[in-house]
């Protein structure tokens, strides 16, 4: 009876449209990247290459005019703006919330690059960087661009698609969804017309892609774990076996819920990761990475603007494509399911409050993490006490957390502790974007029926193994700039619309009007919908 009742439920509420399309083309790619793994790779490189080269300013600049306009609601008078009724208190406590969006939104990308990306930069000097290879002027410039990657930019995609997402689904009855972001253009009353659907649908590719990416990334950094670490060397077989236990986890997880999952294992990463890192700082070379640490800061504060509009036009722009191209295509492509996971979480706060949380809460978090992981593999490599630069040619890039901690006191218990992080980020990136997937396909529903979470969570495991075992890190990373590429376009829509629709509820020379002017404001229509009566 049970089973039966779940089969109902997941038909009753399914958007069979948006479910059908996305799920099918998913299932579909998995099928031809499972017959075809060295073509279908080779031609999402040629995607990729195309993409970067060609349309390299719109990811740049995009990026750049989401930070402008975040910052704005931080410190503007739209910032004021409740995200729910006016005497709504926030769901959750600010320590959980804080956990929930920093999990969900960085989560798997850090574990996996802390260690490694300023060890790449230092030895391939960003073109930006007057300096050169593997000298201690490239040091400190690997780390401020790692810092640029990580820092204040990557955490806009996610405001920009979740603000106005929450503040039509929680102030106009809108429904969870990211074809929500049209709401200022249609009015809430037209979200079921057929570009609505798109964006939706739209929403699962990206979705996929990203999450794809990171699955396979964080999945590789498990294995090579094993068997750096271990001496444990898995075939095929046993590649997609631990990713389907991965897999297990997260879907168990995500099927809990939000406050009975994703809420602990959440609080539970950031204890961890706040352990390794103190730890690592503590038993590392700590006036190294502080000294190089603070310049590297200043750097990076003071070149924010220049390398926010980098993009090499004298050169071959090759890098830039590879590393700034390929993060804000990756963070765009994660900003549906992100960006969904943080306005799901956000009721009862303002503006300000959700926007500071990411902007500096979660910057703040993040930059002793890549400080101290950056700092460490460089001082290693620069006294020759590890190879950190001949493990990574040798591994590859997933390797470079394992000798890093292993040349630390207490190496063995650190490197057990970052295999739990490097599992338990990977539960909480999977099972955020498997709930935001469910949404998605369910006409905005906050709580997906379980077999449709299932679901998204076996093809989420399926296609990372894939990824893993045919196509490699080079297909990953294509993956991540093709599917994110739209969600440029679309952010700055979201712009567009957040401005009309603030603009219209609180006019910015008259930042004083109260919440109750606000809400009498609310009632009139949206600029361009052509029948709507959204309050009535």
């Amino acid at each position: 009876m049970k089973i039966r009742n779940a089969i109902e439920r997941f038909a009753e509420e399914l958007d069979v449209g948006v479910f059908s399309i996305g799920f099918g083309v998913a299932l579909i790619a998995i099928v031809v990247f499972f017959l075809h793994p060295e073509a279908s790779a080779k031609k999402m490189g040629a995607a990729n290459e195309y993409l970067w080269s060609e349309f390299m300013w719109v990811y740049v600049f995009s990026m750049f005019l989401m930070v402008v306009f975040s910052l704005w609601l931080m410190f503007g008078p739209w910032g004021d703006i409740k995200l729910g009724s006016p005497d709504e208190s926030p769901e959750f406590s600010t320590p959980a919330f804080f956990a929930m969006m920093f999990s969900a939104g960085i989560a798997a990308g850090i574990v996996f690059w802390g260690p490694a990306e300023a060890l790449f930069h230092y030895d391939t000097v960003p073109p930006l960087i007057s300096a050169e290879s593997q000298t201690q002027s490239a040091a400190i410039g690997a780390i401020q661009y790692t810092l640029f990657h990580w820092g204040i930019s990557y955490w806009v995609p996610y405001l920009i698609v979740a603000l106005p997402i929450a503040f039509f689904a929680y102030r106009r009855d809108a429904p969870m969804r990211i074809s929500t972001l049209l709401a200022p253009f249609l009015g809430v009353d037209n979200l079921d017309r057929p570009i609505a659907k798109v964006v939706d649908i739209l929403a699962v590719f990206a979705t996929i892609g990203g999450i794809a990416t990171t699955l396979g990334f964080v999945g590789s950094q498990f294995l090579t774990g094993l068997q750096y670490n271990y001496g444990v060397t898995l075939g095929d077989g046993g590649t997609i076996l631990v990713i389907t236990g991965m897999t297990l986890a997260f879907t168990a997880s995500v099927v809990l819920g939000v406050k009975r999952g994703i809420r602990k294992v959440s609080m539970f990463n950031m204890y961890g990761f706040a352990l390794l890192c103190l730890a690592t700082f503590l038993l590392g070379p700590t006036t190294y990475i502080m000294n190089t640490g603070l310049q590297a800061i200043g750097e990076y504060a003071n070149g924010f603007l220049r390398m926010s509009l980098y993009t090499n036009a004298s050169g071959s722009g090759e890098w830039v494509g590879n590393w700034t191209v390929f993060y804000w295509a990756w963070v765009f492509s994660w900003a549906p399911f992100g960006g969904l996971f943080v306005a799901r979480i956000s009721r009862g706060r303002t503006i300000r409050q959700v926007t500071a949380t990411a902007l500096i809460g979660a910057t703040v978090a993040t930059i002793p993490w890549f400080l101290t992981m950056g700092g460490t593999a460089i001082h290693l490599e620069r006294t020759g006490a590890a190879p950190m630069l001949a493990a990574v040619s040798e591994h590859g890039v997933a390797v470079s957390g394992f000798p890093l901690f292993a040349n630390l006191p207490l190496g063995s218990l650190l490197s057990l502790v970052f295999m739990t992080l490097v599992i338990t980020f990977f539960v909480t990136s999977a099972d955020s974007s498997t709930l935001a997937l469910g949404m998605l396909t369910t006409g905005g529903k906050e709580h997906p029926s379980t077999i449709n979470r299932v679901l998204w969570g076996g093809l989420m495991g399926g296609l990372a193994s894939l990824l893993i075992v045919g196509g490699g890190l080079d297909a990953l990373r294509s993956s991540a700039i093709i599917t994110g590429g739209p969600f440029a376009v679309i952010g700055v829509l979201a712009i567009v619309g957040m401005c009309l629709e603030f603009q219209r509820i609180r006019p910015v020379l008259q930042a004083n009007t109260d919440d109750q002017s606000a809400e009498i404001d609310e009632q009139s229509p949206p600029v361009f919908a052509t029948n709507t009566d959204d309050d009535d």
